[in-house]
């Protein structure tokens, strides 16, 4: 029989009440407790290491292990592995705002988990391991409000202006080039600030379709550029350095309200010349 933590799926708890529910750690991003035979996984999105990322209604989980190559057999990541099995249940809990759990309900492996790479807290390249998760049978819809996704995205954007040349290409490059995507009142994407920002930085203040440089500085005082995809990422184009550029907001615009065969292919032309000498 299921463990009931007595919170229902939409629930907001801070620290001290997840952890008397379910009596596990009060630390980390997977509690094991032996106590309640169940597994709490944390997906904090106030942390920028992981990127764990909802698509559709399945959650891409990155598994423990801050630096070097993730095990599968180590830890937490052996039980939530073998949990369609071992008896374990699984209950995952969202951070949006640092100390506040959003109860998302129990999760369930709904495939079997794949490795990618990505960087460790060092910067440094290794491979992780994957968990894709759903929700059980019968658990209700979970939507975000669209403020708290876009706070979330501000966030992260500031983080990434922050990196340097070096750590911003590590993360662009080894950032999961299908693109996320959750359920709000819309759907809206997880875009990838590491390769927005890269783009923008790379540009050098210069438009790449009209040449010129940037209308305006930002409050910043940085040239104002925004961040496009060449094919758009509504029609599966990759959230990625050599599919990404940097637009003035009338070229941006025009490229959105007529998307030119000829506009295309120089922008496609510039972002693939840029991905070429970035991995040289």
């Amino acid at each position: 029989m299921s463990f009931e933590p007595g919170i229902k799926p939409g629930d907001t708890i801070n620290n001290d009440k997840l952890t008397e529910i379910f009596g596990c750690s009060p630390q980390g991003g997977m509690r094991r407790s032996l106590k309640t035979n169940t597994l709490v996984l944390v997906s904090d999105h106030t942390r920028g290491i992981y990127e764990d990322r909802w698509v559709n209604d399945v959650l891409h989980y990155t598994g423990m292990g801050l630096e070097g190559d993730q095990s599968i057999y180590s830890a937490q990541n052996k039980t939530l592995a073998e949990s369609n099995s071992n008896g374990v249940d699984i209950f995952l809990l969202e951070v949006f705002d640092a100390g506040n759990y959003l109860f998302q309900g129990q999760v369930q492996l709904s495939g079997a988990p794949y490795q990618e790479e990505q960087p460790d807290k060092n910067g440094n390249p290794r491979k992780v391991w994957i968990f894709p998760l759903k929700p059980i049978p019968g658990t209700p819809s979970i939507t975000i409000a669209e403020p708290i996704l876009k706070k979330k995205q501000q966030q992260r954007e500031r983080e990434a202006r922050k990196l340097s040349d070096t750590d911003l290409l590590m993360r662009a490059r080894y950032s999961k080039k299908v693109v996320g995507a959750r359920q709000v009142r819309t759907s809206t994407y997880d875009r990838n600030v590491y390769v927005a920002e890269l783009a923008r930085r790379r540009a050098n203040g210069i438009c790449q379709l009209c040449e010129k440089p940037a209308p305006f500085m930002d409050k910043t005082g940085q040239p104002f550029l925004e961040s496009h995809h060449v094919i758009w990422l509504s029609q599966i184009g990759e959230d990625s350095i050599e599919n990404t550029v940097a637009l003035c907001p009338n070229c941006h615009r025009k490229m959105h309200v007529l998307n030119l065969e000829s506009d295309i292919e120089k922008l496609t032309k510039a972002a693939q010349i840029l991905g070429k000498v970035l991995y040289e």
